[in-house]
């Protein structure tokens, strides 16, 4: 299996990190979030996919969960949490998940840029 690339592996990584934020921000209660959640099913399958594809487009699942619950931060009306540090694990939750899933979604659009750029060159 080929390795990762530099790209994917921060992807991966600003997915788990956005997932804990994700979880510290159900831990303080302030999320109304179904008993499986998707935002952080997607994150955490993101990842996952990442992991263990991270050829061709497979990267980009990165950039879809981080546009998915960067997009539910907004519609649900909780991006005020980003100015509210009460309570304080919810304000750190969300400071961890939103920066993070920006690098996500810009990571994982690189790796799969680059996953092309290699993909097109061997052919070509």
């Amino acid at each position: 299996m080929k390795p990762r690339s530099a790209a994917s592996n921060i992807t991966v990584i600003a997915l788990l990190v956005a997932g804990v934020g994700f979880v510290l921000q159900m831990a303080a209660g302030v999320t109304d979030t179904p008993t499986i959640p998707p935002g952080l099913v997607a994150i955490v399958g993101a990842a996952l996919l990442v992991t263990v594809l991270p050829t061709g487009w497979t990267p980009l699942a990165g950039p879809v969960a981080g546009l998915f619950n960067l997009l539910a931060l907004v519609v649900v009306g909780a991006a005020d949490r980003l100015a509210d540090p009460s309570p304080a694990s919810a304000f750190i939750g969300v400071w961890m998940m939103v920066p993070w899933l920006i690098v996500a979604t810009i990571a994982g659009t690189i790796a799969a840029a680059r996953n092309q750029r290699a993909s097109t060159a061997i052919q070509g």
